[in-house]
């Protein structure tokens, strides 16, 4: 058998059992395991932590509706009834939150043709397509995580998000219109280390995008918990305050 036939009848198998060829790339590391929030911390290596965050510019009649929500919300916090949040009234985090919630880790699993994401907070699930066309913006359904599509580029997993419905809060509860576009480069900055620069660009919104990083250190052995919100106890009331409910003897 020659070495082309040889070849051709391999690539008929992948195909056959539904396993691209083009998954992943030759040099593309394993990103695979439990990764928990890495925040660095003094001594730590500069080299580990993530960047500063470039300044969030949004445009005038957004940037007075969300300095008013951050007051209110300082406000509430400070009388200890802190406004209803998503966390609060069990509702998902979605992206880009969901890929850091306080100090709870997330699992990356590689499968042919998808990487998918589960955060042990609300254990909410995204799922990244490899090697797919994006849809246009207006043919994807809104929702909490939208549609991901990534391709490699050399050691680096770049992933393109759209569909977050303007409901779902943004970047330090940003506000974002339907047109955001969310692009995210997935890297090891160690073996142990992993780095998720990600950019926000909606041009109804935002004067520019804007891009932040987040690290994460590998959790080797760690298996993940159930974390399911069960929220029977807190209500809001008609001005946003949370409260928790006392049951009547």
């Amino acid at each position: 058998m020659s070495r082309r036939a040889a070849a051709a009848r391999f690539a008929l198998a992948f195909t056959l059992c539904g396993l691209p060829l083009s998954a992943q790339s030759p040099t593309a590391p394993a990103l695979a395991g439990v990764w928990a929030p890495y925040r660095g911390g003094r001594g730590a290596d500069p080299k580990l932590t993530p960047p500063p965050a470039t300044p969030l510019a949004l445009k005038p009649e957004y940037a007075k509706t969300y300095e008013a929500r951050r007051a209110a919300e300082a406000g509430a916090a400070a009388k200890g009834e802190p406004l209803a949040s998503g966390a609060v009234a069990c509702v998902p985090y979605g992206v880009p939150r969901m890929m850091s919630v306080a100090l709870y880790p997330i699992e990356i699993l590689e499968t042919p043709g998808q990487v998918t994401i589960v955060s042990e907070a609300f254990s909410e699930v995204r799922r990244i397509y490899l090697n797919r066309p994006q849809l246009p913006i207006g043919d994807v359904p809104p929702g909490y995580y939208g549609r991901s599509v990534g391709k490699w580029d050399g050691a680096a997993l770049v992933v393109d998000t759209v569909g977050i419905k303007p409901a779902v809060p943004g970047y330090q509860n940003m506000p974002h219109s339907d047109q955001m576009r969310i692009t995210e480069r997935f890297r090891l900055v160690t073996t142990d280390i992993l780095h998720d620069q990600i950019t926000i660009d909606d041009p109804v919104v935002l004067e520019k995008p804007l891009t932040y990083t987040l690290a994460f250190r590998r959790m080797p052995d760690y298996e993940m918990v159930e974390f399911v919100c069960d929220n029977n106890r807190e209500f809001v009331d008609d001005k946003g305050g949370t409260h928790m409910r006392v049951r009547e003897r």
